[in-house]
């Protein structure tokens, strides 16, 4: 018996599962949000506007008023975090993001669906052709992934864009089509009329939607490999993180994810660096050189290396209590006019003893240090405080598993 695309998209959720659905109102996500409903899952739907063109707020209106039709409720969210700086393509899609994560937390649902289809696979797999990437760029988009403390599911992954939208019209159900989707400034519909123009070779995007599956095969077994040596050569110490002997000798994919983890874990960052440094880093420290990349810098400390924060890269000051460059929270006696930022020269300078805790200059001068103006109160990773104390953000059990979420 053929599979429907309802029985599709409830055997990818739970029986009890109350999925959370993105609906823009275009053709993929409406069909997302109305297969949902005939598949007898009880969803939450959500609509971002993210005000940037005339129509959106009727479109998510018209989205609004589908979910009421068919029994589902409904939220908009509106961004407007925009300051016209930057690449507008990639501010919208995190702020959306951040945007219904944090919906998702309110409403009580763990798990969020995206309506990405096996056409948007294919779209992504020749993007990142393009950008050169390797094993984990051609695997393209997950199932499911993990991302801000949000399950994000694409249960169409292996359905055509035409099939929803076959279905639809069989249905009697019309959708919103987005103008963007023709404009040729989008890497991702030139994407899109580079599959057309590939079909006669039989480069389809069933094609490589499948080479992305056997790519995510080949992901997972390096992921669970890299895991594996991260947990026997990695060691966290006081927000560092020291790579041994045994971190250099792997295979240069292994050993390139396993320094992944750890610049991910000393300078939290949206984007990892490319694979072209991180491998050039590499063959320096095979080399016995220092190093710096991605706010990073690797020294040559106490026969292993010291993974450690580079002092021009820290973050701006933050009072006690907050967290401070992403990597520390400082906490003591609380007053007006105190706030955490980086040690540096100044702060070292007034801790004579520093050498008694271990760590080298470097690592000291990013550390956090409690101020108040030009007078240091506390520096309590390079000496002994009564009063203060500071706790990093991520412990020794998360740096073993960043292998598997970098």
């Amino acid at each position: 018996m053929t599979e429907t695309l309802p029985d599709r998209v409830a055997r990818f959720f739970g029986p009890a599962e109350t999925p959370g659905l993105a609906v823009s109102g275009g053709g993929d996500s409406v069909a997302l949000l109305c297969l949902a409903v005939e598949a007898g899952l009880r969803p939450a739907a959500v609509t971002v506007d993210h005000g940037l063109r005339p129509e959106a707020a009727a479109e998510a209106d018209w989205v609004a008023s589908l979910c009421d039709r068919l029994g589902v409720r409904h939220t908009i969210l509106r961004w407007q975090g925009w300051d016209r700086s930057g690449n507008l393509q990639d501010e919208a899609r995190r702020a959306r993001l951040r945007l219904i994560a944090d919906w998702a937390k309110v409403q009580g649902l763990s798990t969020v669906a995206l309506a990405h289809t096996r056409d948007d696979q294919a779209e992504t797999v020749l993007m990142r052709m393009a950008r050169r990437g390797g094993v984990d760029g051609l695997s393209a988009m997950s199932a499911r992934r993990q991302h801000l403390g949000v399950t994000w599911a694409r249960p169409l992954l292996d359905t055509g864009r035409q099939d929803l939208r076959d279905w639809l019209r069989a249905r009697g159900q019309d959708w919103i089509e987005d103008p963007s989707n023709e404009a040729l400034r989008f890497d991702r519909v030139k994407a899109r009329r580079a599959l057309t123009a590939l079909a006669p070779l039989g480069i389809t995007a069933p094609v490589l939607a499948d080479i992305a599956r056997q790519m995510q095969s080949v992901r997972k077994t390096l992921e669970l490999k890299t895991t594996e040596v991260a947990r026997a050569a990695l060691r966290a110490d006081r927000g560092d993180v020291l790579l041994l002997p045994a971190v250099l000798a792997e295979p240069d994919e292994i050993a390139r994810r396993l320094l992944l983890a750890a610049i991910s874990f000393v300078a939290p960052s949206d984007y990892p660096p490319r694979s072209a440094p991180v491998l050039a880093l590499l063959s320096a420290l095979r080399q016995g050189q220092g190093a710096t990349l991605a706010g990073c810098r690797f020294l040559r400390h106490g026969g292993v290396v010291r993974v450690t924060r580079e002092l021009k890269a820290v973050g701006h000051a933050v009072a006690p209590g907050e967290v401070w460059d992403r990597r520390w929270c400082v906490f003591g006696p609380v007053r007006p006019g105190l706030e955490v930022r980086a040690l540096g020269p100044l702060g070292l300078a007034q801790c004579p003893d520093w050498r008694a805790v271990g760590l080298p200059r470097p690592a000291l001068l990013a550390s956090p240090a409690v101020w108040s103006g030009d007078d240091l109160i506390a520096a309590p990773l390079a000496r002994i405080e009564a009063d203060w104390r500071a706790e990093p953000v991520r412990g020794a059990a998360e740096l073993h598993l960043l292998p598997l979420s970098h």
